[in-house]
């Protein structure tokens, strides 16, 4: 290590305080594989003595055992620490480190080359201020050069530094160099970044990493630190609309009342006007509490506890901005998606959005297109697989507020969740709000799948079979009530008594069956978006279990009497009942229920 070192020793308070002032920079390296992005950050780090002494001799150890580059210093192994990563070759995970100049803090993310790990890389990009785009000059752009560059803007990155590396083997030729510039700077001249600078590197040889080298005498521009430690970040936060999302009503007694978080954009005061976005309630803050004190004023990124001089109500996930300047709010928009699971996107299926603190069951309604990120084309298609990115209309079950992506990153992003196994599946980007209608005017049609979504689940009809109306009866009520503590929406059919009274009211009439007259009642419960338990005679139930289609049911359960038949449109299954006991059957229905269909 170098004087920080002996700053460390000499004064710790010292250094502390030096620290403390230097202001911080964010930076990711990306590019396709074996373009040195791993290499180009281990250099400098070793060219700025930020390594140490222990670090330095693992180094060494590594590199003479499993290093790329005979008997040199392998750089790359200082960020690519797991097994797969050396074994490969390939940077894999997103390796953060910290350093700090004695003009700048940085903290970089060296993300992966491969497409098959863009998910990484997007992860990586999503706090960075700063890309650092590395091309190899023998190859040039490539695909993953420019799908790397589409998503660095997708995430509102808008310096970029086009690091053309192993100019060394290349001879360092100037040629190569401008061509290679103005192939990328014809690519990205629509991508909307403020600034490319680019410089040509030898991240190996350390050409150009830490100070200009002479290799390169006919480059005058920075050198890549000089341009990290130099290039004016704006922290716009500070600039942008008040907004803080309510992380936790803190009320610890009945003499407070106060609402917990952090200033996402913005600045307030007290005394300033404040609002509810999704309630429009107004009132003004009268306190600015913190650990360390009251404040009269906090700004974007301080945590603070913000009480009002009225009781309104306000709940964590709850939005508050200036009345003048309030974010969207609607229950639909348009965003773009970044799909980050193996499961591909299902149009129509219900996931979690979580935005700041708010967390609402969603459904994407419709995929515009994709966007071929390789050429930024435009493309058809129904779903989004691992590593897409495409333009979503996604409609919310309640409403949301909001910011545009490009006005707030804040507050204008969010990740989707899947509701069964909790792993997040999406990252989207907020272009617009759209209003409750389809976005073109005509007003939504409703279907079955509106109506069950805005109960939160999804139909479902339950037959429960029994020529013994008692014990049918006993078993689809416990069901029912377990069904009801979750928070579903049900009802309970007395299929017996329908029928009963369907015989008297026909006994003198010539008329249909009256178990013909059971699906029309059952009809509409299930487009109402209803879960409906039906309980009568066997041979009624499993004529309607034979013919699920006149009902409109997708998903259907059978109770049988040893075991519980569940079928949908894509698969079946059975699950056996191994109790006499109705409590412990009901359990195990509601419990076979969930392990299928994921909304029950």
């Amino acid at each position: 290590m170098n004087s920080q070192s002996e700053l460390i020793a000499e004064d710790i308070h010292a250094y502390l305080k030096e620290q403390e002032e230097k202001s911080l920079l964010r930076f990711i390296t990306c590019g396709s594989v074996d373009d040195g992005k791993s290499t180009l950050i281990g250099r400098l780090l070793w060219d700025s003595k930020l390594i140490f002494e222990d670090q330095l001799a693992a180094l060494q150890a590594d590199s003479r055992r499993i290093g790329t580059q005979g008997d040199d210093i392998d750089y790359a192994l200082l960020l690519d620490g797991l097994q797969a990563e050396r074994e490969q070759g390939i940077t894999i995970d997103v390796a953060y480190r910290f350093f700090s100049t004695d003009r700048r803090k940085f903290i970089v993310a060296d993300t992966p080359g491969h497409e098959q790990y863009t998910r990484n890389m997007v992860t990586g990009a999503s706090t960075a201020q700063v890309a650092v785009i590395l091309v190899d000059a023998r190859k040039g752009v490539l695909t993953q050069t420019r799908r790397h560059s589409y998503l660095v803007s997708l995430v509102g990155i808008r310096h970029v530094v086009l690091a053309v590396n192993k100019m060394d083997l290349v001879d360092y030729r100037q040629e190569r160099f401008e061509q290679i510039r103005r192939d990328y700077e014809l690519f990205a001249g629509n991508l909307g970044f403020d600034e490319i600078v680019a410089i040509p590197i030898s991240a190996l040889k350390g050409d150009n990493v830490l100070k200009a080298r002479g290799n390169t005498e006919w480059y005058d521009g920075p050198s890549l630190m000089n341009y990290l430690e130099t290039v004016q970040v704006e922290d716009e936060t500070r600039k942008k609309p008040f907004r803080f999302a309510v992380q936790w009503v803190n009320r610890p007694n009945l003499d407070f009342r106060g609402f917990s978080g952090t200033v996402a954009s913005g600045q307030i005061a007290v005394g300033d006007e404040v609002a509810v976005a999704a309630s429009g309630q107004t009132s003004r803050v009268s306190r600015i509490v913190t650990m360390d004190g009251d404040l009269e004023q906090a700004r974007a990124g301080q945590a603070v506890t913000l009480c009002l001089a009225d009781e309104i109500d306000i709940s964590r996930g709850d939005l508050l901005a200036r009345p003048d300047e309030a974010p969207h709010v609607s229950d639909h928009m348009e965003a773009k998606l970044v799909w980050l699971h193996e499961q591909p996107l299902r149009i129509g299926a219900e996931y979690l959005l979580k935005s700041g603190n708010r967390t609402l069951p969603a459904r994407v309604r419709q995929l515009r297109f994709r966007v071929n990120v390789n050429t930024l084309d435009q493309e058809e298609g129904g779903a989004l697989a691992l590593n897409e990115v495409g333009v979503a209309r996604i409609e919310l079950s309640g409403a949301l507020g909001f910011d545009s992506y490009r006005e707030n990153r804040a507050t204008g992003s969010f990740i989707l969740i899947d509701r069964l196994t909790n792993a997040t599946v999406g990252a989207g980007m907020i272009h617009q709000p759209l209003s409750s209608t389809a976005g073109d005017g005509q007003p939504l049609r409703l279907t079955t799948t509106d109506r069950a979504f805005a109960l939160g689940q999804q139909p479902l009809l339950m037959l429960f079979p029994d020529d013994r109306p008692e014990t049918a009866g006993e078993l689809a009520e416990m069901t029912e009530s377990l069904l009801h503590r979750q928070g579903r929406h049900t009802i309970l059919f007395d299929g017996h008594a329908f029928l009963r009274q369907s015989a008297d009211l026909l006994a003198n009439d010539v008329g249909p069956d009256p178990a013909a007259l059971l699906p029309l009642a059952l009809r509409p419960l299930l487009q109402a978006g209803l879960q409906v338990l039906v309980t009568g005679p066997a041979d009624s139930l499993n004529r309607l279990a034979r013919q699920p289609d006149i009902l409109g049911a997708q998903d259907l359960a059978v109770v049988e009497s040893k075991q519980l038949r569940l079928q949908r449109q894509d698969r079946s299954a059975t699950s056996p009942l191994t109790t006499t006991d109705s409590g412990r059957r009901a359990r195990q229905i509601v419990q076979a229920l969930r392990s299928l269909f994921s909304m029950v």
